[in-house]
């Protein structure tokens, strides 16, 4: 199904909120039927080597404590995802330099060894080798958010980074045969109802195997402290119009949503998304990983507790899959445009 850009305005106006979640979850259960991937993410380092003014990681943050994992703490953790049954495996933290290439794939290798368990990256940045190494070593998958498509206001929001640069990431990864994923952020200061639209478009224009997006959250340790969160209910139609013109992606509902809005993912779930990340990151440093305010603290989710995720997937009329969940798109046709 198509929609104009009229169609998609409109419908981010909230034109007609009801059609358009019925026609996204309709759409989410012809190709997906009522099941909800797990994935158990993991960040195992909350250091980070970007200074952006919305995250709470940002270099330039000296009130948060900073925490690393060790490679057998890292393990440790794998392990644990793999014997609560999830078959897919995030490993996800700032841009940290402390770890090389050769350790990090060296722990992808042992992963892939031990256990038949996808492993998906979200560490930024890298060089198109270090994208090669890791792919090589077994990686499956990569997510990288653009955030906005917005330049000037990307620039802004990340200074000292290029958005061509992160745009370059991408077609590195869909060339070495990673699942690619990307994003943005819903209510970005600066970002307009038709920066929306525009990233919506490029975002679907890319055929990508995976579709992010959270709203905006002020961190109270940010430059961006005192700017207006992002609309929850902007997001939810952005869930709903990305499944509806990518039928095909895998679509989370992320723990930004439960930040917002309360049963915030639930509803997700109900408009078009069909994966749920629960975080395996140790209790006792999963408050550290504090992009947002809330991140990781209601979402408290574990190999311990983790009926309360497929308690949440199965009240909002879905099924648990403990599946792969393989995106059935087999290529992206990544396109970079000049």
């Amino acid at each position: 199904m198509n929609l104009s850009d009229r169609e998609i305005r409109e419908y981010l106006k909230g034109k007609d909120d009801a059609k358009l979640f019925a026609e996204a979850d309709r759409i989410r259960r012809d190709i997906f039927g009522k099941d909800v991937f797990l994935r158990g993410i993991l960040e195992f380092s909350n250091y980070c080597k970007q200074n952006c003014l919305y995250c709470g990681l940002r270099r330039d943050n000296h009130e948060i404590l900073r925490y690393r994992l060790s490679n057998s703490e890292i393990m440790k953790c794998a392990e644990e995802i793999v014997n609560s049954g999830i078959s897919t495996i995030v490993f996800q933290t700032g841009e940290d330099p402390y770890y090389s290439d050769n350790e990090i794939a060296n722990i992808i290798s042992a992963i892939k060894t031990k256990y038949n368990i996808a492993v998906t990256l979200s560490l930024g940045e890298r060089k198109r080798e270090t994208y090669k190494l890791w792919r090589d070593a077994g990686a499956d998958r990569y997510l990288i958010r653009m955030e906005s498509f917005n330049l000037k206001n990307y620039s802004n929001a990340r200074p000292g980074t290029i958005w061509q640069n992160r745009r370059k990431c991408l077609e590195y990864l869909d060339e070495l045969g990673y699942e690619i994923g990307s994003g943005i952020m819903v209510g970005l200061p600066g970002d307009t109802l038709e920066d929306i639209v525009t990233a919506i478009k490029e975002l679907t224009s890319m055929h990508l195997h995976m579709i992010g997006a959270g709203p905006f959250i002020a961190h109270p340790q940010t430059p961006f402290s005192n700017k207006k969160n992002g609309s929850f209910d902007m997001t939810l139609r952005v869930y709903a119009i990305m499944r509806i013109l990518n039928p095909l992606a895998n679509i989370p509902s992320t723990s930004a949503m439960e930040s917002a809005h309360l049963r915030g993912r639930m509803k997700g779930l109900q408009v078009g998304a069909n994966v749920i990340m629960p975080s395996f990151t140790p209790k006792r440093i999963r408050e550290l990983y504090n992009i947002y305010p809330g991140k990781n603290v209601q979402d408290d989710i574990d190999k311990d507790d983790l009926q309360a995720a497929l308690d949440m997937i199965v009240k909002a009329g879905y099924k648990v899959s403990f599946a792969r969940g393989d995106s059935p798109l087999k290529s992206s046709k990544f396109k970079v445009q000049s």
